[in-house]
């Protein structure tokens, strides 16, 4: 049986009008979770899972089955690369770095590089929207940049009632928004990347494993494909990798 984790906000409401149940997350099912992994970057496409890892010396891209938790395939990045977000176009996947200013494009069948692009500024988390990519870079700003190129073609402020909303991490686009996790903290948000507005706030406070301390924050959110408002979520160097169903009011 699913455990069904539900936050509300109190109010009052007529007996014969139901309580709408607010924000939450229900959790469908969960597997092992490499806890060496500083994930980054996470990625679901035709039944594999992409995970991009983070630190120095540690940084990699990975092919996981989302069923087991087992890594299938891995590929390192030499120092001084710091890896962050990846994002899957076609047959190659695109992977940042944080302040090394570079963006690999690599083969999605071997893992192995392609080529690479610069950027200015730092890198953090990318996801595919259509016929662009969506990058934070740890501002209150979301770039739009082309696939092929990696040119970026515009930008826009994300706001939260009104207030610019810093620290947007790891991104997941699906159903023509952007989802995020806010670095250093337990919740993700649901952006229109039109406006920038922030349409929703999830908190997922109640997935951190008791044992896992508080600077191994949430990050990584891949989107299960054919599932409405299904998703894969995890956190950096957390044992376990959660599927839950998130509900936005």
């Amino acid at each position: 049986m699913a455990l069904v984790l539900v936050l509300t906000t109190a109010c009052t409401t007529p007996p014969d009008e139901p309580e709408r149940p607010g924000p939450g997350v229900e959790v469908l099912g969960e597997v092992p979770h490499d806890p060496a992994a500083f994930t980054q970057g996470l990625e679901l496409a035709d039944g594999e899972l992409y995970e991009g890892t983070g630190l120095v010396g540690r940084s990699s891209l990975r092919r996981v089955d989302p069923a087991t938790g087992e890594v299938r395939q891995r590929v390192d990045l030499p120092p001084p690369l710091f890896g962050e977000g990846v994002t899957v176009v076609d047959d190659r996947i695109w992977q940042l770095t944080w302040q090394n200013g570079v963006a690999i494009l690599r083969d999605r069948r071997t893992l192995e590089e392609v080529k690479r692009v610069t950027y200015d500024g730092e890198g953090w988390g990318l996801c595919r929207d259509g016929d662009r990519l969506v990058m934070s870079d740890g501002t209150e700003e979301l770039r739009f940049v082309d696939p092929e190129t990696f040119a970026e073609r515009g930008r826009v402020t994300v706001r939260r009632n009104g207030v610019p909303l810093v620290r947007i991490n790891e991104l997941e686009c699906v159903g023509g928004h952007v989802w995020a996790n806010l670095w250093q903290q337990d919740e993700v948000v649901r952006i229109d990347p039109a406006s920038g507005d922030v349409l929703a706030t999830v908190d997922l406070t109640s997935l951190r494993p008791p044992d896992v301390p508080r600077t191994d924050v949430l990050n990584g959110i891949a989107a299960v494909p054919g599932a409405a408002d299904e998703f894969l979520v995890t956190g950096k160097n957390w044992p376990k990798l959660f599927r839950v169903r998130l509900r936005t009011g």
